[in-house]
């Protein structure tokens, strides 16, 4: 990777774009965060950051401020865009729809309109494009599927991603949580197959990405390994010096009822839950397993950090920002 390449990398104030806003100053980048104006700065403060800000979801004002970019840069976009903007949770599928795959033909259509197609696009996607059981999977997918109708305009990777956890993610932090206090809760009694990549595996294959791939390919991603359902709380269990830990596993239609009646809680509140019956569909799903092989050919990627390695660094940031 030259160094002093510019890059603008989308969703930049959230979980993975702040780690990949960070890897990418590290490899001596001109780096561009993306943001909404409401996004929070709380994992920006490097002075080396430079901020756009950025309308995706609304097409006629996004292509304004991107052309006023051009003109204050003789008229020239990004040697690279990773685009990680999107939704993981949403009212409905419609919201789905709009945050992950709307927003990313916008923003695709906007750059190939106005000629500032970078050298390499990168759409950050996620395994769950590959499980069409759920609203979510299918937004991904449908964001990919904009981007494959473009593929003469535009030359593009798309990552899958499996379950990313690190520092800064709070939905494991739960699950850390709930350990601290000696529960270990899951659902379902059919073995469940998962598999995870750890924060700054993802970043470093999303900066390999930048040059190496083939045009147009998907690429999954994990750290290699597959892991058992209580491997993950155990290593938390392990990591936070938790000694006993009650193990209760609720049969599925216990999951479903739950969040059945969460959705419908948030339809008459107009608050979001964490708990829906889209992630009843998710937690239901019993093989998240990938085949990383093409990663490792094409990319030259190679995950440093296994599930023990990565935890470990998780809980103790959790614990020095007094999060746990």
């Amino acid at each position: 990777m030259e160094k002093n390449r510019s890059i603008l990398i989308t969703g930049a104030s959230g979980f993975v774009g702040s780690h990949l806003v960070e890897a990418a100053l590290d490899a001596g980048m001109e780096v561009w965060a993306g943001v909404r104006v409401s996004s929070s700065r709380q994992w920006l403060q490097d002075n080396r950051i430079n901020f756009l800000t950025l309308s995706l979801n609304d097409a006629g004002q996004l292509r304004q401020q991107l052309k006023a970019f051009a003109a204050s840069h003789d008229g020239k976009g990004w040697d690279y865009v990773v685009h990680v903007a999107g939704a993981t949770k949403a009212k409905s599928e419609a919201d789905f729809m709009a945050a992950n795959s709307e927003a990313t033909s916008n923003f695709a259509e906007a750059l190939t309109d106005l000629s500032m197609q970078p050298q390499r696009f990168v759409l950050m996607s996620s395994l769950s494009a590959a499980f069409t059981n759920t609203a979510y999977g299918r937004s991904k997918l449908c964001a990919e599927q904009r981007l494959a109708e473009m593929a003469d305009k535009l030359d593009y990777v798309v990552l899958r991603p499996t379950g990313v956890y690190g520092p800064r993610e709070r939905d494991y932090l739960l699950m850390a949580k709930s350990i601290r206090k000696h529960i270990d809760f899951s659902v379902g009694f059919k073995p469940q197959m998962i598999t995870f990549i750890y924060v700054k595996d993802l970043c470093k294959a999303a900066l390999l990405a930048l040059t190496a791939g083939k045009r147009g390919a998907i690429y999954p991603l994990s750290d290699g390994s597959t892991y058992s359902s209580r491997d993950f709380s155990r290593l938390l269990q392990k990591e936070m010096g938790v000694k006993t830990v009650m193990h209760i596993t609720a049969p599925l239609w216990v999951l479903k009822t739950v969040c059945a009646v969460s959705e419908w809680t948030a339809g008459i509140t107009g608050r979001m839950s964490a708990l829906n019956n889209d992630k009843y569909n998710i937690l239901k799903q019993r093989d998240w397993r990938c085949d990383i092989s093409d990663a490792e050919r094409e990319l030259g990627y190679k995950p440093d950090y296994d599930l023990a390695q990565g935890v470990a660094q998780t809980v103790s940031w959790y614990k020095e920002h007094k999060w746990i």
